[in-house]
């Protein structure tokens, strides 16, 4: 997440106390659970999606879930953390919406649990922090990492119906989505801890939080759509040549 308000990130990060961290952390793990609660709740099979006579899908209402947001994180700015165990769900929520959005635009069905899956992946995959291990490791390794617990959780829940929610392995999903996810959460805290930032510049913060993830939905949906007309191994040389040339 890029620098705020002139301020380096990092050096406001420093100055979170740990009290202040674990509250992020335990936010960060509610606020996906909720989404998770709320995607399980929705899913069922599209009969349009399955259709060749569906039409083109239409564009992501981008602009309005940054507005949502916008607003969420004027109520952050102008209560700070307090706000946060309140707020963090509802912006989760929404963003999370906002990248289900753009799923669907790229041609996915997000009725799906797979695919609701990935929409939640997508919140996982946007700790782009140096220090990151991953971080240099290239966005298919990264993703293959996360697949993986996408794909045994899907299939569990394939295999034992929606009750199995409370399984091991949604539980371990959940918590390697948050591990990264919490690392974003801390950038937009560290930036709404500036004294007197105000609902203005709280609500500047959330837009720049959505936007880097609705950037990253885009990228990772966009990639596979082009599998599914290319195959993933093209894609895959592709996305690599360029990675080069860069």
């Amino acid at each position: 997440m890029p620098s705020v308000v002139g301020a380096p990130i990092e050096k406001l990060m420093n100055r979170l106390p740990s009290a202040a961290q674990d509250k992020v952390d335990k936010a960060t793990q509610l606020a996906l659970k909720k989404c998770l609660q709320v995607a399980l709740r929705t899913i069922g099979k599209s009969a349009l999606s399955d259709s060749l006579l569906a039409p083109p899908p239409d564009k992501p209402s981008n602009l309005m879930h940054k507005l949502a947001v916008a607003t969420t994180g004027a109520a952050g700015g102008a209560f700070g953390l307090f706000a946060l165990p309140v707020e963090l769900p509802v912006t989760t929520t929404l963003m999370f919406r906002s990248i289900c959005d753009i799923a669907r635009s790229e041609g996915e069905d997000v009725h799906r649990v797979e695919t609701q899956f990935q929409c939640m992946m997508v919140l996982g995959m946007g700790n782009n922090k140096k220090s990151d291990n991953n971080a240099d490791l290239g966005y298919f390794i990264v993703r293959g990492t996360l697949a993986q617990s996408v794909s045994r959780t899907a299939n569990e829940i394939a295999a034992k119906g929606l009750g199995s929610h409370g399984s091991t392995a949604l539980l371990k999903f959940v918590q390697a989505i948050a591990s990264r996810f919490s690392v974003q959460v801390s950038e937009q805290v560290a930036a709404k801890s500036i004294p007197a930032i105000g609902a203005v510049l709280g609500a500047m913060v959330n837009t720049v939080f959505i936007d880097h993830f609705q950037q990253m939905a885009h990228g990772h949906f966009t990639v596979r759509r082009l599998e599914r007309k290319y195959g993933a191994s093209a894609v895959e040389r592709a996305y690599q040549t360029i990675e080069v040339m860069r």
